[in-house]
């Protein structure tokens, strides 16, 4: 792989594609600096050849143009106490000041960039946005993981500009050996959990697992639709009526792959989606008429946390429950003590990004696992099989 510790970023200007999509609260505060603290390995890697930094991210989801709460600009404190240095900013992520401070740029400094989703022109994969982003810097790095499945400016066609000049930072490598550990080689029983909200989410990554897991642990509003293909009566619990053929097809599969599919025996149900509504618990094929399932019950907790527990390789994507509200995050954690369980007794663990890293953060396991995951939808999509474009844009001359 053609990775930060094989080139040498002495005098060099460093256009780094970081994920600083971090959370911000009304008061433009970081919630959470996972995302952060993932990348300032490669920034100091970079800092300490003697080369000098220009970060670009982008942040949330604006509609048209700059807003104040999806500026990058609130994450320069935080990034200057970092590195112990005053991080420079430009405004916009193009044009003559983003050109200035990037030509004026000395070694060991940083220059951060302004939303890069500001221009419609980043998400589209415009070539010529790609071409005036590449003018700032000497040698491109791609660290934003999470972001490699989209064929955006900055995370695949800018590499074009860079042909000889082009490798990937530690998180894109780490994310890319700990995907391979449970796709090749695994140590068995090999567990999958997977949960969330929607089986359509999943469809792909389950099917493909199908060849591979002995376990398949399936948890969330997801779940509801396998327990009606099975026949259940699930009240009000979340459905896609249009995959329940499909979910009884994946049973059907599994039971002729030979694979150990569950589906939660029992359930916590609610009156109502709110943490203050009537809570109770009950079969999971026999939930009453206007109730709904908002996490996995205690029999279920303990049947998957037995599984997993005999597990030496586990691969969980998606949450048990609505763990955001207190009253149904118990089979989350549950899982999370099971996974943490067997990850101390030599078993290898990656959390699959999205709810399931936020839901291990929340719970204090993250560094009790072997890997979480920073991107939940490049995870999957790198399993499934396809071709990430951020990825392929470094690994390949012809991309």
């Amino acid at each position: 792989m053609r990775t930060v510790d094989t080139y040498n970023f002495a005098g060099k200007k460093a256009l780094v594609r970081v994920d600083f999509n971090v959370p911000l609260d009304a008061d433009y505060r970081i919630t959470d600096d996972t995302r952060i603290r993932a990348a300032v390995p490669t920034i100091q890697k970079i800092l300490s050849d003697g080369g000098a930094v220009i970060l670009m991210s982008h942040l949330g989801r604006p509609k048209s143009g700059p807003e104040e709460k999806y500026s990058l600009r609130h994450l320069v404190d935080r990034l200057s106490s970092e590195f112990n240095t005053n991080v420079k900013f430009a405004a916009d992520c193009i044009g003559p000041e983003a050109a200035q401070l990037a030509q004026e740029l000395q070694p060991g400094e940083i220059l951060l960039l302004e939303n890069l989703r500001f221009h419609k022109e980043e998400e589209k994969g415009d070539p010529d946005f790609a071409r005036e982003l590449a003018q700032l810097g000497d040698v491109y790095v791609n660290d934003a993981f999470g972001t490699a499945h989209r064929e955006h400016a900055s995370t695949a066609v800018i590499a074009r500009y860079f042909p000889n000049d082009k490798v990937m930072g530690y998180v894109m490598h780490a994310e890319l050996d700990n995907a391979r550990r449970v796709l090749d080689n695994v140590e068995r029983p090999y567990t999958a959990i997977m949960g969330g909200a929607k089986i359509s989410d999943k469809i792909q990554i389950i099917e493909k697992l199908m060849d591979r897991v002995d376990n398949l642990l399936i948890g969330g509003g997801m779940s509801y639709t396998f327990v009606k293909a099975d026949g259940g009566q699930i009240g009000s619990s979340l459905v896609e009526a249009d995959k329940v053929d499909l979910a009884a097809r994946l049973i059907a599969m599994a039971k002729e792959k030979g694979v150990n599919l569950m589906i939660p025996v029992d359930s916590i149900i609610a009156d109502e989606f709110s943490n203050d509504a009537n809570v109770d618990t009950s079969l999971s094929h026999h939930i009453k008429p206007m109730w709904m399932g908002l996490d996995i019950g205690p029999n279920a907790r303990e049947m998957y946390a037995d599984v997993i527990r005999d597990s030496k390789t586990i691969l969980w994507n998606g949450p048990m429950g609505v763990f955001e509200m207190s009253n149904f995050s118990v089979g989350t954690e549950a899982i999370a003590d099971a996974v943490v369980d067997a990850t101390r007794r030599g078993a290898y663990s990656l959390i699959g990004g999205g709810d399931s890293a936020a839901a291990v953060n929340k719970f204090g396991y993250a560094d009790r696992v072997s890997y979480v995951s920073t991107g939940g939808g490049a995870l999957l999509e790198y399993m499934e099989g396809k071709t990430l474009p951020g990825v392929a844009a470094i690994e390949r001359d012809d991309y």
